[in-house]
């Protein structure tokens, strides 16, 4: 006998927290919760093996744990035989299956899904993501009337909100808003980095491990080296072992990269906390409690702080406000193909086939491998914004539209002409050589910039500066580098011009670099 349902609410796989806002108030005897795993969201990127393995756990796990709370529960396998595919598809089939007078959401975090969520027939009661500190409403209030829109200013406010790591008179703790000048030392010889805590998978884990195997064998990415928390109480444990383990070192070395270290300091909680399985603001008041009880220096304190309630929360924003123009940036015309060795690691630079290959066997690699490595070297070559998009959209395990598209098509390719920062983050091998071990075991040299066996970072940034004077020389912030190519004397500009166009012939021509 069919049940009727007075509300049906959906949960999205980045959505498994007990606090969502339209979990709120549900009735155990006549409302129901769904929750469904669709081939349209698995593949529409050909996501990591990974990611979709945690993502089904999680909401397995998360299904399991609303049943023992009393709540009715539908919950949809990838494998059942009428999976509509979609979620769309699951949420008409099942309106109408429990004939449900009310369909509850709570704000998706892609555009993409939202608009055809938005467009599926049903009148939805949509709910505000209340797991974020600022409101898309609120963004878009404080972005109103401002030429630029710099996260330093947003995250300014976001601390006088908040209240974290200000003094009674309204200052900051420490005289300053950020300390991100003290967050950039190498890993020094000798430094170890904590053991990762590993997350042991469990039954239902393993049955779905075997079922992403299964289904996504073609995706590139292996499920070996599985070992992310899938549920609260083991995202908690991760969480606990960073806190006494990792964060106080994490100011002085978030930006430093090692050869066979792919977590060093870092938390690995950014999955869990975009699936819902840990609280921005409980990790907020931990970190502010560690600083004040003498745990950790103030640098790693604020340097983490700001990335919660000011990078996470301004890229929000920012995708919330101008989607879906933003997606189409491409400021500098890019049209070139991404490069076969981002889905392989077959490179001979040290630098992307360490960044790479960590990310094909663990899902994961922090920001400075992000934006210094891989995106680096998109920006130098000239990848197609989409392309890039799409690929770290695909390989990481946090990577979800609303915190990816920004963050890479923004960022990294500064393909927004410079809304979200207020210069391109491009370097040479310098930069590399500086925050890494990586140069030492490289085919290249990093103190070459042409020639086969100089390190092709080099040519590559200088001719990038070159194809985009007219756009980048009055760049306040890349002042100093475009007098430096002015003080270079002809022969070595066309030197480093020639070679550049060398090796981008190369990667048009699909040679391996």
């Amino acid at each position: 006998m069919r049940r009727s349902a007075r509300r049906l609410a959906l949960v999205l796989g980045d959505q498994l927290s007990f606090d969502l806002a339209s979990l709120q108030g549900l009735d155990p005897t006549q409302d129901v919760v769904l929750l469904a795993e669709v081939a349209e969201e698995a593949g529409h990127v050909p996501h990591h093996p990974q990611k979709i393995a945690l993502i089904f756990s999680a909401m397995r796990h998360f299904a399991a744990a609303l049943r023992e709370r009393g709540l009715r529960v539908q919950y949809v396998r990838l494998d059942d035989a009428d999976n509509s595919g979609s979620l769309p598809g699951e949420l008409l089939r099942w309106a109408d299956h429990f004939g449900a007078q009310e369909i509850h959401l709570t704000e998706c975090g892609d555009w993409r899904l939202e608009q055809a969520l938005r467009h599926c027939g049903l009148p939805i009661h949509w709910h505000v993501d209340q797991r974020f500190l600022c409101s898309r409403e609120a963004f878009a209030a404080w972005a109103g009337g401002r030429k630029q829109l710099r996260m330093e200013y947003f995250y300014r406010e976001m601390r006088r909100r908040s209240g974290l790591l200000m003094n009674g008179d309204g200052t900051p703790v420490g005289g300053a808003w950020n300390f991100d000048a003290d967050n950039r030392k190498a890993l020094p010889r000798g430094v170890r980095p904590p053991q990762p805590l590993r997350s042991a998978p469990d039954a239902i884990t393993g049955e779905v491990l075997a079922l992403v195997a299964a289904r996504f064998s073609h995706h590139y990415g292996s499920l070996a080296a599985f070992d992310y928390p899938v549920t609260h109480a083991e995202a908690e444990r991760l969480w606990a072992h960073f806190l006494a383990h990792g964060l106080a070192d994490f100011g002085d070395y978030q930006d430093a990269m090692a050869s066979g270290e792919p977590y060093l300091f870092h938390a690995r909680i950014s999955a869990a906390l975009n699936i819902g399985l840990l609280d921005l603001r409980r990790l907020c008041a931990d970190v502010e409690a560690a600083y004040w009880a003498g745990r950790v220096p103030l640098n790693a304190a604020e340097g983490f702080i700001r990335q919660l309630i000011g990078w996470r929360e301004y890229v929000r924003g920012i995708y919330w406000l101008q989607m879906p123009e933003y997606a189409e940036g491409n400021a500098f015309g890019n049209t070139r193909a991404l490069p076969a060795f981002y889905w392989t690691g077959n490179t001979r630079m040290n630098c992307l086939h360490q960044a790479i290959g960590q990310t094909l066997e663990h899902a994961y690699a922090h920001h400075i491998q992000r934006l210094m490595v891989t995106g680096n070297f998109a920006l130098l070559a000239g990848i197609a914004p989409k392309q890039i998009c799409d690929w770290y959209l695909a390989v990481y395990m946090d990577a979800f539209d609303w915190v990816e598209l920004p963050n890479t098509l923004g960022m990294v390719m500064h393909a927004d002409g410079g809304y979200l920062g207020s210069k391109p983050y491009c370097a040479s091998g310098q930069y590399i050589k500086r925050m890494s071990d990586y140069c030492s075991g490289c085919a290249y040299k990093v103190s070459e910039s042409s020639g086969e066996s100089a390190c092709p970072f080099n040519a590559l940034y200088w001719h990038f500066l070159m194809r985009h004077r007219e756009r980048l020389e009055h760049n306040p912030r890349l002042g100093m580098v475009y007098r430096n190519l002015a003080r270079m004397d002809e022969a070595r500009q066309q030197a480093l011009w020639d070679w550049g166009e060398r090796l981008l012939a190369r990667l048009d021509a699909g040679e391996m670099l």
